[in-house]
């Protein structure tokens, strides 16, 4: 399967239907992808999320594009008693999530959904966490109104996304590997369109204090965001204060 159309500037139903069979086709390989192309990196990412994103009293989780399901096992070991609900797109993935969650006898709902349609009445969640999702939602400011709707007053967002260094000398290393070598790795493993894909899709989201404009449009406040290894993530934490 051939998924040309995500460099192209086709329709909204059409790019996300691309997006949508790129990311089932490599889910039986995305865990091992992701460790053997961050180094092991993106788990300290996630726990560093969850640490962040916590309050004693969360009692209401929402892991939106949770993927093979990391996060929100994650986000269960340290909040036991929390309500937890995945939210995916891909049933792929979610079915290796529910694998992992039977595996750790987790209490942790699956749901396959969009992020620009969340299927929640308002007010049904006091987090909301996306780790690495947001940048492969279409309409992404729908999402974000959408994460602001189902959050309760005084509620959080935490959204974890690549990002590109500032650091000039280290943004160059960055770019050679993310945009040469990583196509070539992941390749050999997985549909090499995907991580051509990866890369460019990176490039093309918007520059951290671009999003936390789009956050604080979306109506979230006291945004602010946190650069992590050198700049490779970033952590954005946002609450709606109404």
């Amino acid at each position: 399967m051939k998924n040309d159309n995500l460099s192209k500037p086709i329709d909204h139903e059409n790019r996300t239907q691309a997006v949508h069979e790129m990311f089932c086709a490599i889910a039986p390989r995305y865990d091992f992808l992701n460790r053997l192309l961050s180094l092991g990196i993106d788990r300290g990412w996630r726990r560093t999320l969850s640490r962040m994103a916590l309050r004693k009293d969360t009692e209401s989780i929402l892991d939106v594009a949770c993927g093979t399901g990391d996060v929100s096992l994650g986000l269960r070991q340290k909040a036991s008693q929390a309500r937890i609900v995945g939210l995916d797109f891909s049933q792929a993935m979610l079915d290796l999530a529910q694998i992992k969650i039977n595996r750790a006898q987790a209490d942790i709902k699956l749901v396959a959904a969009s992020a620009e349609e969340l299927p929640f009445p308002d007010a049904d969640f006091d987090l909301l966490t996306i780790a690495f999702g947001i940048r492969n939602v279409i309409d992404k400011k729908k999402a974000l109104a959408e994460f602001y709707r189902v959050l309760e007053p005084h509620g959080r967002l935490a959204v974890l996304e690549f990002s590109q260094p500032r650091v000039a000398w280290f943004r160059v290393l960055y770019e050679l590997y993310f945009f040469k070598l990583l196509p070539l790795v992941g390749g050999l493993f997985a549909q090499r369109s995907a991580y051509r894909y990866l890369p460019e899709s990176v490039a093309k989201f918007p520059s951290c204090d671009e999003f936390s404009g789009w956050l604080k449009e979306a109506g979230f406040r006291q945004c602010r965001y946190h650069s992590l290894t050198f700049g490779i993530a970033t952590l954005y934490l946002a609450e709606k204060l109404d």
